[in-house]
């Protein structure tokens, strides 16, 4: 089995595991997203969607944020950890989307890299959650799995294992993929303890490199 028709199937059973897979990071506008993607760096996605409702309780929009003093964006985004520096990125970004993109968040990878505190794997998000392009985020459940089922090979670098994913999954497929992946990494093929490899769908054809 080839590294793409290995893709293929694996695609097809998460598919059939995880029908309703999405984005565990609750957001209503793109913005939003933006921002808890940034404070979701070492910290749960289920600590960022408390946090982020008393911040758009006191900041309701992008003009409000950006116009925020930054230790008072600091104070709220605390809990989430690095609090200063996501408080800075928050900030800076928020009066780039004002005063460069009219308020609105571009829908071109190139230039969401530009914005202060976004990069590769949270571009990707944004493009394929919000955007409906093709996508592939490389957080930490997608970097251990690929490698452990052997769609990569003993690659860690976040960018180097998109690369490699690009050429054997079929671009209308990336976003979601990624997201079974978390969820397949949450529940079955975890880090922390030994992965359920007694209970996983893709046992007879994941390579086991654990």
């Amino acid at each position: 089995m080839t590294k793409k028709q290995l893709a293929l199937e694996v695609i097809k059973r998460l598919k059939k595991e995880y029908p309703d897979s999405d984005c565990t990071l609750e957001y209503s506008e793109a913005w939003k997203l933006l921002v808890s993607v940034r404070l979701a760096a070492q910290c749960t996605d289920a600590r960022v969607n408390v946090v982020v409702k008393e911040l758009y309780k006191e900041y309701p929009d992008i003009n409000a944020l950006a116009q925020a003093d930054e230790a008072d964006i600091e104070r709220i985004v605390r809990p989430c950890g690095l609090g200063r520096s996501k408080a800075r990125d928050i900030s800076a970004c928020m009066k780039m989307l004002r005063d460069e993109y009219d308020g609105n968040v571009p829908d071109d990878f190139n230039k969401l890299l530009k914005l202060p505190g976004v990069g590769r794997k949270s571009a990707n998000l944004i493009m394929g959650d919000v955007f409906g392009k093709p996508a592939i985020v490389t957080d930490t459940h997608c970097i251990r799995l690929t490698n452990r089922i052997g769609l990569v090979d003993g690659i860690k670098e976040p960018k180097k294992v998109e690369m490699e994913l690009w050429k054997i999954i079929p671009p209308e497929e990336g976003s979601d993929f990624c997201h079974r992946l978390v969820d397949h990494g949450r529940e079955v093929c975890t880090a922390r303890t030994t992965p359920h490899c007694e209970r996983c769908c893709l046992e007879d054809v994941c390579k086991k490199r654990i």
